[in-house]
């Protein structure tokens, strides 16, 4: 069975207006996006399915790990060979590093293999949990920015340090919501919404989503968008769950701009009673 992955024929800004005004646009480093959905590469069971669930999720941006793909284009069995950047925004990133200077080195080769100025910074700081190294992150950043890089840097949910990030000149800070690839959801959304109240830049949480409702629950902090790659690639199904992911960062960002109704501790009867 197909996918439907065009929202009836409409626009994701069509979709978002359709819904209240208009939304304020998904910016990065001077670029606009169409989609506050960012995805990636890895762990799909062949690339036919990959290329499908990417364009079931809309995106328009997506993420390549330049450390674990061949970068020669030619090769078929390669994924940069299924990924047309005239279609797709491709960020390279600097997944599998654990030290600045790999991830300094891995940066370089991506430029210079023709990938553009935009990089998603990641240097690991612990095996086991896959958590970052945010000393040696911030290093990075402030060496790839001088360098021209356009650095999006992945972090855990540490204000202190998504404030040194941004300090550095990043164009993007891009919290955790849980450990890479554990589908817990956003464990911390009280960090997440202060670092995206008081940092200036774009706020894109990375990694730990699991599925559509930890998508959308993500979105409703505020933040400007969502990174993932298990939770779709993963999936029994990765195309649908790229559609389910796709829809559910619309509703998600929807809802913020709504505002939620105030939580009580008692009950309030939705028809007030009658006078008299």
């Amino acid at each position: 069975m197909s996918v439907d992955t065009s929202y009836g024929g409409r626009s994701e800004e069509a979709v978002m207006s359709t819904h209240g005004s208009a939304d304020t646009p998904f910016v990065v480093g001077g670029r606009e996006f169409d989609s506050r959905l960012i995805v990636g590469t890895g762990k799909y069971p062949d690339n036919e399915t990959m290329v499908r669930a990417i364009r079931a999720s809309g995106t328009d941006m997506v993420t390549v790990a330049v450390r674990r793909v061949d970068l020669d284009r030619t090769r078929e069995e390669g994924i940069l060979h299924h990924l047309d950047p005239r279609e797709f925004f491709l960020l390279a990133n600097t997944a599998g590093c654990y030290t600045a200077e790999d991830a300094i080195r891995y940066a370089r080769l991506a430029r210079a293999a023709g990938f553009n100025e935009w990089l998603k910074l990641e240097v690991i700081g612990d095996e086991t949990t896959l958590l970052p190294d945010t000393q040696a992150t911030l290093e990075a950043a402030r060496v790839l920015v001088a360098e021209g890089f356009k650095v999006m840097a992945y972090t855990n949910e540490d204000l202190i340090t998504a404030l040194r990030l941004e300090d550095a000149g990043c164009v993007a800070v891009m919290p955790l919501a849980s450990p890479i690839g554990s589908g817990l959801g956003l464990l911390n959304p009280y960090y997440v919404r202060a670092i995206k109240e008081r940092c200036d830049v774009p706020i894109v949480v990375d990694a730990g989503v699991g599925t559509a409702s930890d998508a959308c629950l993500t979105m409703e902090q505020g933040v400007d968008g969502v990174l993932m790659n298990t939770a779709i690639a993963a999936a029994r199904d990765p195309v649908r769950m790229a559609a389910a992911m796709r829809d559910a960062v619309v509703a998600g960002r929807i809802a913020y701009l709504a505002g939620r109704m105030p939580t009580r501790e008692v009950a309030v009867p939705s028809s007030p009673p009658l006078p008299g």
